[in-house]
């Protein structure tokens, strides 16, 4: 477990009902605005417990009656995990004076998720933008299985007029508050149709912060380009 510093959210919470959640996709809307004329990660082990069971967000999740920890005496969370049906936004309106010119621009987002369910600590920083992807694979045994996210998306960004942007024009780092180690979320970019970006191993948590840019480096028709990505967990 890699260990950081605790908030003062990390309180004892009331314990809520049980039941299992799996949730394995989420998707994330990223859209780009052209005018005319233009580190280290936080993972911690987790008792095995029945039943098996899967959590996984990318912007903001559901998590009620507390966190994951305190966990109680039969492997359980304090809190109970459940669905968000909310497709968080990353954008970028780029000026038409630096369109195309190779300067990397900062994209900004609309997720609210700033703390950790696992403890409730501060751990993305919304002002810098930050993206939150994290959850859980737990199971009733001891194993070495690991969960897998994957991100599926098109080829191409789009507008209205059917003008396109390339997705690896987009990429992202990563990091978040407190953390140590290697990310299980690492810096990357949309290279393909489908990319592997990140892993949870068997009775862990996992989470990192993303922060995305858009590359900059082609010049586009004027337009509004939109287009979603949906990341999975997958468990054996």
């Amino acid at each position: 477990m890699q260990v950081r510093p605790r908030g003062a959210d990390d309180r004892l919470r009331a314990a809520g009902p049980r039941r299992a959640a799996l949730l394995p996709a989420v998707a994330l809307g990223l859209e780009l605005a052209l005018p005319a004329g233009s580190a280290a990660a936080f993972t911690a082990s987790l008792t095995p417990a029945a039943p098996k069971e899967i959590y996984f967000q990318v912007g903001n999740g559901l998590f009620t009656g507390g966190n994951y920890t305190p966990i109680q005496g039969n492997g359980q969370p304090t809190g109970t995990p459940g669905v968000n049906t909310t497709i968080n936004l990353m954008s970028v309106s780029v000026a038409a004076g630096t369109v195309g010119n190779g300067t990397a621009q900062a994209m900004t987002t609309n997720s609210t998720a700033a703390n950790s369910y696992w403890d409730g600590f501060l751990f993305c920083n919304l002002a810098q933008q930050q993206l939150y992807i994290g959850g859980f694979y737990r199971t009733t045994a001891a194993g070495t299985n690991t969960a897998t996210v994957t991100a599926t998306l098109p080829a191409s960004l789009t507008d209205a007029t059917g003008d396109t942007i390339p997705f690896s024009q987009i990429s992202w780092t990563s990091g978040g508050n407190g953390d140590a180690g290697a990310e299980p979320f690492p810096a990357g970019s949309f290279s393909s149709t489908s990319v592997t970006v990140g892993s949870i191993a068997q009775n862990h948590w996992a989470e990192s912060c993303w922060t995305f840019s858009y590359t900059n480096s082609v010049v586009p028709a004027a337009g509004t380009f939109t287009g979603t990505v949906t990341y999975t967990l997958s468990a054996p």
